[in-house]
C-alpha cells in the first residue's frame, strides 16, 4: 500500500490551492479544456509529473474548438514537460498521434462510458484495443448504477497483470471502485484537489483519499 498513487486532477488555474496539495499527491492531471487559456502557465509551477489531458465533450469533456486543436494543445504540453499525454482511443488518427508523442512522453490511451458499464468481455477488448494502439497505460473508465459495476471494473485490472492499467467507475454508485482501484492493482486513481473542483462525478478530495488509504493501511 505504500505503492498507492494519487493523480490530481487540476481543473482551473488556482495556483496556491495546487501546491497545497502537492505533498498528497504522485502525479496531477492537467485538464486542458477545463483551465483554459491559463493552463500553460499553470503547467510551469508544477514540481510533480504531470498528464496532459484535453477531454472531447463526447466523453465528458468541455474542449469546444477543433479535432486538430484539440490535439495540437496535446503535442504543445508535451513540449511543455508534460510526462504522460492521455488519448481518447476514439481520436481520429490516434495511432499515429502515438507514435508523434512516443519517446517524448507515455500515452495513456482512454476510454470513457458516460452510460454505464459494459460487460467485461467487452472491456477487455477495449484495453486490447489500446494496447495494440500502442499504450503505455491503459485507462477505462465507465458510469456505476450499481454495486456489480464497481466489481467489474476492479475485475478489468485483474485481467491484465502485465500492463499499466487504471480502471473506475464515475458517479456516486462509483465511488468505491474509485477508492478500491490502486488497491486492487490498479496504476493509480484520480483526486480532486478539493471538495468542489472534481473533474467527474464521484471524485473524491486527495486529503480524504490519503486519510481512507492512512486507514486502511492501519
Amino acid at each position: 500500500m505504500d505503492n498507492i498513487q494519487l493523480c490530481v486532477a487540476i481543473t482551473n488555474n488556482d495556483i496556491e490551492a495546487v501546491k497545497k496539495v502537492a505533498p498528497l499527491v504522485d502525479l496531477f492531471e492537467v485538464r486542458i479544456d477545463l483551465i483554459g487559456e491559463g493552463w500553460q502557465e499553470l503547467a510551469g509551477h508544477l514540481a510533480k509529473p504531470w498528464i496532459a489531458c484535453n477531454r472531447k465533450t463526447d466523453e465528458g469533456g468541455n474542449w469546444r474548438g477543433s479535432e486538430e486543436e484539440r490535439t495540437g494543445k496535446l503535442l504543445k504540453a508535451v513540449e511543455l514537460g508534460a510526462n504522460i499525454v492521455d488519448i481518447e482511443l476514439s481520436t481520429p488518427g490516434v495511432t499515429g498521434l502515438v507514435r508523434q508523442i512516443k519517446g517524448e512522453a507515455e500515452c495513456l490511451l482512454s476510454y470513457h462510458n458516460l452510460e454505464g458499464t459494459p460487460l467485461l468481455e467487452e472491456m477487455k477488448d477495449i484495453v486490447r484495443q489500446q494496447r495494440h494502439a500502442g499504450a503505455d497505460i491503459c485507462k477505462v473508465v465507465t458510469t456505476a448504477h450499481e454495486l456489480t459495476d464497481n466489481i467489474a471494473v476492479l475485475e478489468l485490472i485483474r485481467e491484465f497483470p502485465d500492463l499499466k492499467v487504471v480502471s473506475f467507475a464515475m458517479g456516486w454508485a462509483g465511488q468505491l471502485s474509485r477508492v478500491l482501484c490502486p488497491l486492487a492493482g490498479g496504476y493509480y486513481t484520480y483526486a480532486s484537489v478539493e471538495e468542489g473542483k472534481e473533474s467527474a462525478t464521484g471524485q473524491l478530495p486527495a486529503k480524504l483519499l490519503r486519510e481512507i488509504y492512512r486507514l486502511v493501511k492501519g
